[in-house]
């Protein structure tokens, strides 16, 4: 009892209070931040905050900064604890003193502080009611408005921006608070943005999982913002305080001041979901206004620079790739229409930089044609999306538009006009044509080949035209591939090789149909006439004859009964003899490619039709050439470093494949085989007509009279190269 009487005689001195009873006499005993922060909150709420004992304990805070830490713990407690009671008053007084400790301190050991306080923000937003959803957005506008001295690297704000953004969409049954929650929704995206622009992590809040969520939020408020511009009279421009109290205004700003801060690497992200906005919450058959619009602004921005017209083309791209599962309507020639217009477009550009800067090779010229080449691509990628993503009976229309603007000999004015880009403009632009073709017809299943085949479309696809460039050779190949190959056996059989087993390949196949056979005997001869051809050309390389070889295979998979299998046979041994003789004068690699590709294919195709005696006759003969000649496989020959024959006249027929033992072993299978001593000639079929002979043959050896008949005027030129060609045959 004398201890008792002793401390309430010496309270004065000792800072205990005993008025709330003997027990009280501990908090002597309790940590000075605690006892400061203690003393800030009064007994009764509405009093506030306690201003003598608040600038105590700024002053604590500010003198030992380790103790904020603690500090900021102690107040989330509280601050939770007095949530969880709905003691409001208690938690106003409390965000009340953390945002005057985070204006006044601004030191290193702020950040455990900060962690407390977005604690204390994140309790106050989950809660459900909005007074303290609203002071909890309010006090991270402050926080975000703070500049802190150094990044704090792992700090992240993921769940502000789903919070905020949900909030973005309150739907309070009360229109004044439902009002207020999605401003202070607005607010508070606004406050994470600046909050990560101006840290050295800014790029997190770029990702397109963050920008799904605020963008969309911005959106959907701005919605009402045409009513408030449908005011009878000229439209005032609004002040702060409206921008305040008005969300779409509001939202507008925000959504401002997000692209504003946005750079050239981040704008795609911003801007794709407002394409999927719009196409979300409108329907399908409007799309096509905002495709539209595109594409006028393309044409009126068609002579900037190559970075503006690709990023415009880009925007183009995001906003197909979201319509082209619905309806866009009548834009869909449209769209291919004028970026094959911007494609001749660039292709002008990058030839005239070329030409105007004639022997020079300065860094800006070179910066141009790349940024040329990025504009192209652009188009491309655009072309094949948009192509890939359409039902496949517009898939067909467009790849015949598509095929009708490729420039060939012969065809009408609706391809591309090239006759100002002269031979390399023109090489330019059909490169990239079938580059978009490629794309367009990847993934598209015919049910007959001749729906995705018909002569239209074959017949200058496969023009002598588009055969005078190695890479048009490999791109033409390609494209068949992707029409003919209708069961996904391609990537089996990538690689040019001689494969031990083909069942191990597990090739999908089916009957042949009644229509695929019409096919073959209308158009075959074609398909053999290109490949043929494709073989005899000088700059072929390893790619070219690993597509002629999947393309001899899939014919076989896809197009073959028993006469089609005579006829491929013909043609392989056709292609043997053009290695043997050697009429075109071809070099040595070529002539090994040849007889290395007739291997491989000869080898597939006596599996496929399993004929043992056929099969015992290729493999003697590869078996031979392995011991004997190995550079007429395709495992040796397309090696980087492999030692060419001199000359193949000395060579003795067990290295060749022969017509006769051919004949004998499919003979006796029932297969038959007269047509096999007749030898292969390639045929024009189809419809060339709008090709003149002399035409082809000018195609067929213009390398040949560019080097020799230079010199020459052209009509000449074509004469004696007629005549060179009619003698070769």
């Amino acid at each position: 009892m004398k201890i008792l009487e002793f401390l309430k005689l010496n309270s004065k001195f000792l800072g205990v209070n005993f008025s709330a009873g003997v027990c009280c006499c501990c908090a002597a005993l309790r940590p000075r931040y605690k006892r400061l922060v203690d003393n800030i909150f009064p007994e009764d709420p509405k009093d506030g905050l306690v201003k003598a004992d608040m600038e105590k304990l700024t002053f604590y805070a500010v003198s030992a900064p380790e103790k904020l830490d603690r500090i900021g713990a102690y107040l989330a407690e509280r601050l939770s604890r007095d949530v969880v009671r709905h003691r409001y008053g208690y938690v106003l007084i409390a965000m009340e003193a953390l945002d005057q400790l985070l204006m006044a301190c601004h030191s290193q050991s702020i950040k455990p502080f900060v962690e407390s306080f977005l604690h204390m923000v994140a309790k106050l937003l989950e809660s459900g009611e909005p007074k303290l959803q609203v002071l909890g957005t309010n006090s991270f506008v402050k926080f975000a408005n703070i500049e802190e001295d150094t990044p704090s690297y792992h700090r992240r704000y993921d769940f502000f921006v789903s919070r905020f953004s949900a909030m973005c969409h309150s739907c309070d049954h009360d229109p004044e608070t439902q009002t207020e929650i999605r401003i202070a929704g607005i607010r508070g995206i606004q406050g994470v943005v600046r909050k990560t622009v101006n840290d050295e992590l800014r790029a997190t809040i770029w990702e397109p999982q963050h920008m799904d969520k605020i963008v969309p939020s911005l959106l959907f408020n701005m919605q009402k913002i045409e009513d408030i511009d449908s005011r009878i009279g000229p439209p005032s421009s609004p002040t702060g305080g409206e921008k305040e109290e008005n969300p779409a205004l509001l939202a507008e700003n925000c959504f401002r001041e997000l692209l504003g801060r946005a750079t050239y690497g981040n704008m795609n992200n911003a801007v794709r979901p407002v394409f999927a906005d719009f196409f979300l919450f409108h329907p399908a058959q409007y799309s096509h206004h905002v495709i539209q619009e595109i594409l006028g602004h393309l044409d009126v921005r068609k002579r900037d620079s190559p970075r503006v017209r690709a990023g415009i083309i880009q925007v183009l791209l995001e906003a197909v790739a979201i319509a082209a599962k619905g309806s866009i309507g009548p834009t869909v020639l449209e769209v291919f229409n004028t970026l094959l217009k911007h494609l001749r477009i660039s292709v002008d550009f990058e030839l005239g930089d070329r030409r105007s800067s004639a022997g020079s090779t300065t860094f800006s010229t070179n910066s141009k044609e790349s940024d040329e080449r990025i504009v192209q691509n652009a188009i491309i990628q655009t072309i094949g999306f948009f192509g890939s993503n359409l039902p496949d009976y517009q898939r067909s229309e467009i790849m015949m538009f598509i095929m009708g603007k490729v420039p060939v000999l012969g065809t009408t004015s609706q391809s591309l006009d090239t006759s100002h880009l002269g031979d390399l403009g023109t090489r330019r632009i059909q490169i990239m044509l079938l580059r978009s073709l490629l794309m367009v017809t990847s993934g598209y299943k015919a049910t007959t080949i001749t729906n995705a085949l018909p002569p239209p479309f074959l017949d200058p696809l496969l023009s002598p035209s588009l055969m005078e460039d190695s890479e048009l050779r490999q791109l033409v190949l390609e494209i068949l591939h992707n029409l003919i190959d209708r069961h996904d056996n391609r990537a089996k059989l990538r690689g040019i090789r001689i494969i031990p087993d083909v069942s191990d390949l597990k090739i999908k196949r089916d009957k042949i149909s009644r229509q695929d056979v019409s096919f073959m005997k209308k158009h075959g001869q074609q398909l053999y006439r290109h490949i043929y051809l494709g073989c005899k050309e000088e700059d072929n390389v390893q790619k070219n004859f690993e597509l002629l070889f999947t393309s001899l295979a899939l014919t076989t998979i896809e197009l073959a009964n028993e006469e089609v299998v005579i006829d491929l046979i013909r043609l392989a041994i056709a292609l043997q003899d053009i290695a043997i003789i050697n009429e075109d004068n071809l070099p040595m690699f070529n002539r090994c490619g040849v007889m290395a590709l007739v291997a491989a294919y000869l080898n597939f195709l006596s599996q496929m039709i399993a004929v043992p005696a056929f099969c015992q006759h290729v493999s003697k003969v590869i078996e031979t050439r392995s011991l004997e000649a190995s550079y007429f496989l395709p495992e040796t020959i397309f090696k980087d470093k492999c030692n060419l024959p001199k000359s193949l006249e000395k060579h003795e027929k067990d290295l060749f494949f022969l017509t006769n033992k051919i004949a004998e072993s499919l003979g006796g299978s029932g297969y038959s085989v007269e047509r096999l001593s007749v030898p292969y000639v390639p045929q024009v079929t189809g419809n060339f007509n709008f090709v003149s002979l002399e035409d082809i043959v000018f195609l067929k050896f213009r390398r040949w009279g560019r080097k020799f008949l230079s010199p020459l005027p052209l009509f000449l030129m074509k004469s004696l190269l007629s005549k060179e060609y009619l003698r070769r045959s």
